[in-house]
């Protein structure tokens, strides 16, 4: 998937914001109530249908670090360590487990000169130290959306700002976006957290959040923290990432039409689990996250006519797929994609692994 270093700086914001804007854009001109109706109608109604959702599965980042495993794996032969789950999918996990990944909870886990590879959720700078002592040859898969939101707390933090960040208490990437600059970053763990929120200055105060969010959850509680700190200052670009954001625009657009929304991604990741409280909040009579299709309970689709389906941004096709397979096998294969923005972003596989790629490959010439 080594398509060419990833776009920077403005170029890289500009990439993220034209898919967002094609998508809310796609809502705004259909309306949230008839779109689903609207765009995936099928046949005159009668019918049991699918509405599947697109964008879904797998982001850019996701697949960059995946591929990173694989060719670690190629390269190095087994084992490679990977720190925490490489992306939060148990399907994903136990795969490269197969191929002989091994994954721990800490660097202390992994031999001295070992190879381990960071998650695509990232790790703290203290990580990186302990990788260091220990001589552990590193590959950083952190996917580039999360290293931005790094790169913010530490320019925030020389500039000392107090950093407001939204997130979900104990999630990694969280952990390690705080890890950056600890004495300036305060968690806000949604809405209900902003009373307890205190800052030192409330002229130099600034927000960044998880990038798995809620976009409609991660604006209520800015919009708290706003009321408290009116000069709250925003971050220089979206933190929320542009997966993230069309898979749920993507869901809203079908929720209405549906009697039942699944989605495919496990339960430890947020933005799976998001994909769920959007589709209810946006009129799904009943809606479920499931890791694989064996654990649909079939008594869901007692009285159902529309199920509308999407994945989380670490879920696999075929996950997908295989459910779809068992719906039709009940009735339901009429499926009608309902696609609310293209999706054409691709990230450069880790330097160090570009790196051992190149080596490998002149000392085959």
């Amino acid at each position: 998937m080594d398509g060419g270093d990833a776009p920077t700086g403005d170029e890289h914001e500009g990439a993220v914001a034209s898919g967002d804007a094609r998508a809310e854009q796609q809502v705004a001109e259909h309306g949230a109530s008839s779109s689903a109706a609207d765009a995936a109608a099928a046949g005159d109604g009668s019918g049991r249908r699918v509405l599947l959702a697109a964008p879904r599965g797998y982001c850019a980042g996701v697949d960059r670090a995946v591929i990173a495993v694989e060719k670690a794996l190629e390269l190095h032969g087994s084992p490679v360590y990977v720190r925490k789950e490489i992306v939060h999918n148990k399907h994903v996990v136990a795969t490269l487990s197969e191929r002989g990944a091994v994954f721990v909870d800490e660097t202390d886990e992994v031999p001295e000169g070992a190879t381990v590879v960071f998650s695509a959720h990232g790790v703290s700078p203290a990580v990186h130290a302990s990788a260091a002592e220990r001589q552990l040859k590193t590959i950083d898969a952190t996917c580039p959306l999360v290293t931005k939101v790094h790169k913010e707390a530490v320019r925030f933090a020389k500039d000392d700002y107090d950093i407001l960040l939204v997130g979900h208490d104990g999630h990694e990437e969280v952990e390690g976006t705080a890890g950056e600059a600890p004495e300036h970053v305060q968690l806000v763990d949604g809405p209900e957290s902003v009373d307890a929120v205190t800052v030192r200055d409330p002229e130099k105060v600034v927000w960044l959040s998880q990038t798995t969010l809620s976009v409609d959850e991660t604006m209520q509680t800015v919009e708290r923290l706003r009321e408290r700190f009116p000069t709250l200052q925003d971050p220089p670009s979206d933190d929320i990432c542009y997966a993230t954001q069309n898979r749920q625009v993507a869901v809203k657009k079908i929720a209405p039409s549906c009697d039942l929304l699944i989605v495919v991604g496990s339960a430890n990741s947020s933005n799976s689990v998001r994909l769920v409280e959007v589709g209810l909040q946006h009129g799904a009579r009943a809606a479920h996250r499931v890791d694989h299709r064996g654990e649909v309970d079939e008594a869901w689709l007692e009285g159902v006519t529309t199920v509308g389906v999407t994945s989380g941004a670490s879920v696999p096709e075929i996950l997908v797929t295989d459910l779809l397979a068992w719906l039709a096998e009940r009735g339901f294969g009429d499926v009608e994609e309902v696609r609310t923005a293209s999706e054409d972003l691709l990230f450069s596989l880790p330097r160090e692994l570009r790196a051992d790629l190149k080596a490998a490959a002149a000392m085959k010439a």
